[in-house]
């Protein structure tokens, strides 16, 4: 009976990690390319500027 060949068997474990490592690296990066400018600091800003609207078009009810 043929014994087991561990090392290749490690090696290949190996590859594999270190292929799925930089699959990640490689969609983290094209994401982080086609991410509009601004990005998470735009999504935090945007309810602060409709608060704001909100309050103006009530400011502007409440003289009229």
């Amino acid at each position: 009976m043929a014994k087991t060949n561990f090392q290749y068997e490690k090696r290949q474990r190996e590859l594999e990690k270190k292929r799925k490592t930089e699959e990640k690296a490689r969609k983290k990066q094209e994401a982080k390319q086609h991410k509009p400018e601004g990005g998470a600091e735009g999504a935090d800003e945007s309810p602060a500027l409709d608060e704001d609207s909100g309050e103006d078009a009530q400011q502007e009810h409440d003289p009229a």
